[in-house]
């Protein structure tokens, strides 16, 4: 999310209610997910475990809750509680003022392309994008929540969700799709990738241009899908990886981490497929070693 004007770190400081660490009139320019941030964004962590990667991220403002040696030009937000904070934000700067709960099909706010089709009982969200000759299939939801919540001793708080939802030119989805909104910039389906029947696509996630993924196919938010990647039915995917172009996926592997590009994976945790075939030719012959064995003693 990009803001409508540049602020000051002391602005931010000021909306939120927090202590800063850096010049007053550092710049801030917006705020985002860690995987989409660019100098000028706020980023918030709340987590020791993610302090390095936020710190050491693209973003130049980090809204964490505990002080911390603040990287070389950059600057600090301190909050006792940064997703609180984060959420205060996203209400304040919503780009898309005013958003409405829906109560059409398709909302008055989407755009949608010359030529694309979309089938009865579809949902089109607030603010979603949809590129020329696209068609999108009975049931399936454009726009939905971020599933993105933080416990809390009397149950989950949501992280709000100020994104929208942009599939571009030539782009099939079956039916009964979800794809969700971002939380803070947007979830995009590339040029002529073709999506089979119920597939999740997360939150922030972007997926290249010319992809293929087939049925029951669950990706996580956040999620880089490179150009020409092939994913078949029932892979499940993690938050916050990278998927390198021109790869392809078996069927009902688990994706952990991040993949190369031009490679075939296959297994839990996804592997490349050669090794793991030959892994499992490998341990065929297990029987027939200890049958040659046992003749030796």
């Amino acid at each position: 999310m990009k803001f409508p004007k540049e602020y000051s770190l002391k602005d931010i400081a000021e909306l939120i209610s927090c202590q800063y660490i850096g010049n007053a009139d550092f710049p801030v320019l917006g705020m985002n997910e860690i995987h989409m941030v660019k100098p000028g964004d706020i980023v918030f962590v709340d987590h020791p475990k993610y302090y390095d990667k936020a710190l050491n991220s693209n973003a130049t403002i980090i809204l964490i809750n505990k002080e911390v040696v603040c990287p070389k030009g950059k600057a600090l937000l301190i909050s006792d509680d940064p997703f609180r904070d984060f959420n205060k934000l996203t209400e304040y700067f919503k780009p898309f003022k005013p958003v409405k709960p829906s109560t059409s099909s398709i909302s008055k706010t989407a755009k949608i392309g010359k030529n694309s089709i979309i089938q009865p009982n579809c949902f089109i969200g607030n603010n979603v994008i949809i590129g020329d000759d696209v068609t999108i299939h009975s049931g399936t939801v454009l726009g939905a929540n971020a599933f993105y919540y933080k416990k809390r001793p009397d149950g989950y708080d949501r992280l709000k969700s100020s994104g929208r939802v942009v599939i571009e030119n030539k782009v099939d989805l079956g039916a009964l799709c979800t794809i969700d909104r971002g939380v803070s910039d947007a979830t995009i389906i590339g040029e002529g990738s073709k999506l089979d029947n119920q597939i999740q696509i997360g939150h922030d996630t972007v997926i290249g241009k010319h992809c293929l993924i087939a049925s029951q196919t669950g990706i996580a938010g956040c999620v880089v899908i490179e150009d020409n990647v092939t994913i078949w039915g029932q892979v499940g995917c993690t938050s916050a990886v990278t998927i390198g172009e021109n790869a392809v996926i078996h069927a009902q592997s688990g994706i952990s981490k991040s993949l190369e590009s031009n490679k075939t994976y296959w297994g839990t945790p996804a592997q490349e497929a050669r090794v793991v075939l030959k892994e499992m030719a490998s341990i065929k012959q297990i029987p027939t070693i200890l049958s040659k064995l046992k003749k030796i003693e």
